[in-house]
């Protein structure tokens, strides 16, 4: 009989957001007439823009003509789409990149997850906590996590950010392989501010350690002292790979693109002493085991770059974001101790008188009807935190805040 990955029954047995699916229901039959008002899972609300929908029409009528008709695309990425990425994105923040070193992939949750794929099983790890599950998770897959207990990982050097440093976390004192950095963060909301980043980067370099730096949500930065990338850095394209997503950016959930950026100057060492150009070895492996992003959702992406995609993506970033603010504000009021919102569109919240996290999700969707996300969730600096999305529609924040005010009274 074949042997099964013994790391995978290590994990829990749901991912996070399966375990809220199902808690969610189970309300909705026993509460039928009440409105679920959910302000957990950080999906998108509002329609694709204008610039968008019609960027894909056309990819649809060239996809029906025989001459226009694409098969396989190149598993980087189309080069228009990468042009384009490099052109608005990093040329403007003075980032010169090559085209060879953009990836473009279906969404940032694939690549972030099978970025491990190219580095040795044993490398030791380190993580900002809270932080997004899959980080976790993909690492403890190949038995790279090691054993957990508690909510905690063997193999895992956990940096917590929380109130009491100012969501600041401490860098490590030895040497760590790979780090995985998300700001602006999920689910905490708060940033980096560019020195606090550079010291990252110091390390890095220092230890010959990679930074895989999430930058999912650098659209929603609304300050100016706050880099939207890690090679705003000196020396980050040495030691950094960043990961971008279009999905909350341009409301791609459903249509799944994103891109990866890997510097030729980013490399691992062999263990007789070799370095290896990363940037070679995701190629090697993305042409095995990925056929490259549907031509129509990267027609999409572009459209995104253009005077009027920019324009319309931006009102539905500051669409959002006054969903922060309004949610941020009430609940201030109240009386809860709220972060982020400020330039992320996620709110972390700390729970009244030191509740579980847990225990006050149900209390909120019990009493209330409102879904929020256990902060315990994303690692064990999460408890006592639930995680607020501001991805819903401005009524149903609105009255999700008014409940919660009667509800607290």
């Amino acid at each position: 009989m074949a042997l099964v990955n013994e790391y995978f029954l290590r994990l829990s047995s749901n991912y996070l957001f399966a375990d809220i699916a199902k808690k969610v229901n189970a309300y909705k039959v026993s509460h039928p007439k009440v409105k679920v008002i959910s302000l957990g899972i950080g999906d998108v609300t509002r329609p694709l823009v204008p610039a968008v929908t019609e960027a894909m029409h056309k990819a649809v009528e060239e996809m029906a003509c025989k001459d226009t008709f694409r098969g396989y695309g190149p598993e980087r990425g189309y080069d228009f789409l990468r042009e384009a990425i490099i052109k608005n994105d990093f040329l403007p923040r003075g980032i010169k990149l090559d085209a060879s070193e953009i990836f473009v992939n279906d969404g940032a949750k694939s690549d972030t997850g099978n970025i491990g794929d190219i580095v040795r099983w044993d490398n030791s790890v380190g993580i900002t906590d809270p932080v997004y599950p899959v980080y976790v998770d993909s690492n403890a897959m190949i038995g790279r996590a090691g054993t957990c207990t508690d909510g905690k990982w063997s193999n895992i050097t956990y940096m917590p950010a929380n109130a009491e440093n100012g969501f600041c976390p401490k860098i490590p004192d030895h040497r760590v392989d790979m780090i995985y950095l998300c700001y602006p963060n999920n689910p905490t909301g708060t940033v980096l501010t560019k020195e606090q980043l550079k010291r990252w980067v110091d390390y890095a370099l220092k230890n010959d350690a990679i930074i895989f730096y999430d930058a999912a949500y650098e659209a929603f930065i609304r300050e100016d002292d706050i880099p939207h990338s890690i090679y705003e850095i000196r020396g980050a394209k040495k030691c950094a790979i960043e990961f971008h997503s279009y999905s909350k950016t341009a409301g791609f959930t459903g249509i799944r693109c994103g891109y990866t950026v890997i510097p030729k100057d980013v490399k691992a060492m062999t263990l007789d002493g070799n370095k290896v150009e990363l940037n070679h070895l995701w190629e090697r492996r993305q042409c095995t085991k990925f056929n490259g992003t549907s031509y129509i959702s990267q027609r999409a992406a572009e459209a995104t770059y253009t005077p009027e995609g920019k324009a319309q993506t931006k009102a539905v970033i500051d669409y959002y974001m006054e969903n922060a603010r309004l949610m941020h504000d009430a609940l201030t009021e109240m009386g809860f101790e709220v972060y982020g919102g400020k330039n992320a569109p996620y709110l972390w919240v700390r729970t009244p008188h030191g509740a579980p996290s847990w225990k006050f999700f149900e209390e909120m969707l019990y009493g209330v009807g409102v879904v929020c996300t256990p902060g315990v969730g994303f690692g064990p600096a999460g408890e006592g935190y639930v995680r607020l999305t501001a991805f819903g529609e401005r009524e149903d924040c609105q009255e999700a805040m008014r409940r919660i005010k009667e509800w607290k009274v």
